[in-house]
C-alpha cells in the first residue's frame, strides 16, 4: 500500500495545467453505450475510476481502449447482448450506476447492482429509478440488483430535486435515457453542473435534441439512434480548484491553465474572500496568498454554489484563518471525517450536524493521518504542504480515483512530496522531489 510523504512549509510557486474532468468523463464514457459506432474521447484522465468504469463497461460488450501516446480513449460496442452489470465492480464506485439509464434505451433491459451496497430509501438512487419508471420502464428490485426492462421508453416530466437539491447521477441517468425515448421528456429541477451541461453536448454532437442545459429545466426531443463522434471532455474544475487551494494554503503563487474559470465561480469568490489575490484569464487562474488567509463562512450547495466536493480543501485552508471560519455542507451534511484528521495536525475545528466551526491557527503541525475518502486525501495533502515538518498521508489510493498525478503537478510547483511503499520509511526529503508514481490501478 502507499502512503504520501510531505514536508511542509514551501510556498508554492509556478505553472501548472488541470486534466480532463472526471465527473464529466464518467457519464459520459457510460452514455457511449447509445452510440452506432464508435466513440472517441478526447482528455479523459488517467485514475482509478476510469479504469474501473472501463471494466464495467467491459463486462457489458463495449471495448475501450486508451492511445498511450494521449489522453483519449476509443469506445465502441462489440456485443449487444450482456445487460449484467455487476456488483464486484459497481461496488468500488457510485458512478457506475450511471450504465442503467443507457442499457435501458439503447438494449431494452438492465440487470445493474445497488451502488456501493447502497441503502435504497433516502439516498438519490431513488430518483433514478422513479424517472425511469416515468418513462414507461418496468423496474424491480432483486438481491441488491435493479431489474429494469421496456419495449421502448416514452418521454415524460420528470423531478429530479432531493432532499439534498438535484441529484446529478439521476439527471444524468435520466438524460441519457431519454435521448431515445419516443416523443418529448422534460427533467426539472434538473442538476446543473458543468458536467452534465458537458453530458448533454456530448449527447448533442452524436445527434440528440435538447434544450436547456445548464438550467434548471432540461427538455429531450427523443431520436430513433444516436451515431459515432469525437468529443473533447471538459476541464477538471475541483482539480483546478485543489491547486489553486494548494498554493494559497502555502502561502505562495501560481497560474493553474487550461481551466475553465467561469466554472470556479463561487470558489473563486471564496478564495478572494479569504485574502487571495485572484485574476482570470482565458483558460487560465492564477492566485497569490502570502498573508494568513481571512476566516469566511461559507456553504457547500448544487452548482453554482461552492461545491461539495471542495468542502474539505476549503476547511483546510479555513484551519490557518486569522478568526472563527463556519463551513456548513447542504449537500452531504455526513461529509466531514476529514476534520478529526486536521485536527491531529493542529487545526481546531468543531462539529455540529451539518456545520463546522473553525478557529484558525498560526501554523498546523506534520504527523501521521488516514484519508478516508478522495476529497478528504487532497485537504491533509494541502494541509501538510502547509504543516511544520513532515506529514504521513495513508490511505492515498482514494486519491488516486479522482486526482491524476496530483503529486506530480505539485511538486512541479515545488512541494517537497514523494509517493512511498509502506516498507519506506524515509524521514527526510531533497529540496524538491517529483514522485513517480505507478499506472493507474484498479480500487
Amino acid at each position: 500500500m502507499q502512503y504520501f510523504q510531505i514536508i511542509g512549509g514551501q510556498p508554492l510557486s509556478g505553472e501548472v495545467a488541470v486534466s480532463g474532468s472526471k465527473n464529466a468523463a464518467l457519464p459520459i464514457m457510460a452514455a457511449s453505450i447509445l452510440a452506432e459506432g464508435p466513440v472517441r474521447l478526447e482528455r479523459v484522465p488517467r485514475l482509478t475510476d476510469v479504469e474501473t468504469l472501463s471494466l464495467v463497461l467491459g463486462e457489458l460488450g463495449v471495448a475501450v481502449r486508451r492511445d498511450e501516446d494521449d489522453s483519449s480513449l476509443w469506445i465502441e460496442t462489440v456485443d449487444h447482448n450482456p445487460v449484467h452489470a455487476d456488483y464486484e465492480l459497481v461496488r468500488r464506485m457510485r458512478a457506475s450506476f450511471c450504465v442503467l439509464g443507457p442499457l435501458l434505451a439503447r438494449r431494452g433491459r438492465a440487470v445493474v447492482s445497488l451502488p456501493g451496497g447502497c441503502n435504497i430509501g433516502t439516498r438519490p438512487v431513488d430518483l433514478h429509478l422513479a424517472g425511469l419508471e416515468a418513462l414507461g420502464a418496468s423496474i424491480r428490485l432483486e438481491a441488491g440488483y435493479v431489474y429494469a426492462e421496456t419495449s421502448r421508453l416514452v418521454g415524460a416530466t420528470v423531478p429530479m430535486s432531493g432532499p439534498f437539491g438535484p441529484s446529478v447521477t439521476g439527471t444524468a441517468n435520466l438524460l441519457s435515457a431519454a435521448v431515445l425515448a419516443k416523443g418529448q421528456t422534460v427533467i426539472t429541477s434538473a442538476a446543473r453542473e458543468p458536467e452534465i451541461a458537458d453530458l448533454g453536448e456530448f449527447l448533442i454532437a452524436m445527434g440528440a435534441e435538447i434544450i436547456g442545459l445548464g438550467t434548471s429545466t432540461i427538455e429531450i426531443h427523443g431520436v430513433d439512434g444516436l451515431s459515432a463522434v469525437g468529443y473533447q471532455v471538459i476541464p477538471d474544475r475541483i482539480e483546478a480548484a485543489t491547486l489553486l487551494t494548494a498554493a494559497a494554503i502555502t502561502g505562495g503563487q501560481a497560474t493553474v491553465r487550461d481551466a475553465k474559470p467561469a466554472h470556479l465561480t463561487a470558489v473563486l469568490q471564496v478564495l478572494s474572500d479569504m485574502g487571495a489575490d485572484v485574476h482570470a484569464v482565458g483558460d487560465t487562474v492564477t492566485i497569490k496568498l502570502q498573508r494568513r488567509p481571512r476566516p469566511v463562512h461559507l456553504t457547500a450547495q448544487p452548482y453554482p454554489g461552492v461545491p461539495t466536493d471542495l468542502q474539505s480543501q476549503l476547511m483546510a485552508l479555513a484551519a490557518l484563518a486569522d478568526g472563527e471560519s463556519v463551513v456548513t455542507d447542504a449537500v452531504f451534511p455526513d461529509r466531514f471525517l476529514h476534520a478529526a484528521e486536521l485536527n491531529r495536525l493542529g487545526a481546531r475545528i468543531q462539529r455540529r450536524g451539518s456545520t463546522a466551526t473553525i478557529n484558525g491557527v498560526d501554523r498546523l503541525t506534520g504527523t501521521t493521518v488516514m484519508a478516508s475518502d478522495l476529497r478528504a486525501s487532497a485537504a491533509l495533502l494541502l494541509a501538510g504542504l502547509a504543516a511544520r515538518g513532515e506529514t504521513i498521508v495513508n490511505r492515498i489510493y482514494h486519491l488516486d480515483r479522482g486526482y491524476e498525478r496530483l503529486d506530480e503537478k505539485l511538486a512541479g510547483l515545488g512541494a517537497q512530496i514523494r509517493r512511498c511503499e509502506t516498507d519506506q520509511r524515509e524521514s527526510t526529503l531533497p529540496s524538491r522531489v517529483a514522485s513517480q508514481p505507478d499506472d493507474v490501478r484498479s480500487a
